[in-house]
């Protein structure tokens, strides 16, 4: 967990999605920067960078120049639960998430951290940073039995060895991995 900026960024449970969606974030812009975090596994800087056309149908494009590394482009499904998050915010076209009062082309990293740390604190959460909604995402498809090679795709992790550094595992996981050993 992270503690002044230092450590690993903080695993979300189910309750404290909920709670942070619910009541932590006031405004459909946050839900949705957020969501979008959430749903895809993507960096806060890939989603702070999306324009209102990568979102096309169903799939949210994040384009090569915005991502890390400026490796190749990733595109990624929309879910029904950032579908549901993405209704109710209408930006105008452009940057999917404009900078605060016309002075920022787009919001920057600063004011989204700065926006999760009150959403945070109205819900009394602790260890909470923009990294939490990436590693939270990762860590379920995991727990999910998703193949890592199918959570790379998502993730656009270059290689398993740095995507599995991300992965926990519970002491749960841990005990059933046990328990199958025996004859």
């Amino acid at each position: 967990m992270k503690v002044n900026g230092n450590g690993r960024a903080k695993i979300l449970t189910s309750d404290e999605l909920r709670r942070l969606f619910s009541d932590g974030f006031t405004s459909d812009r946050d839900r949705a920067l957020f969501g979008i975090c959430l749903y895809t596994g993507c960096r806060v800087s890939e989603a702070l960078k999306l324009q209102t056309t990568d979102i096309k149908g169903e799939t949210l494009t994040f384009r090569k120049s915005t991502t890390k590394g400026k490796l190749k482009t990733r595109a990624v499904e929309i879910e029904p639960g950032l579908a549901a998050l993405l209704a109710g915010y209408h930006p105008k076209p452009g940057a999917m998430f404009p900078g605060v009062r016309g002075l920022t082309e787009r919001l920057t990293r600063y004011a989204a951290d700065k926006i999760l740390r009150v959403a945070a604190k109205r819900v009394q959460l602790e260890g909470v940073s923009t990294h939490s909604f990436r590693r939270t995402a990762l860590n379920q498809m995991s727990s999910a039995n998703i193949p890592l090679r199918h959570i790379q795709e998502i993730s656009g992790h270059n290689d398993l060895g740095t995507l599995q550094r991300y992965l926990e595992v519970s002491p749960e996981q841990r005990r059933k991995a046990l328990s199958v050993i025996g004859f």
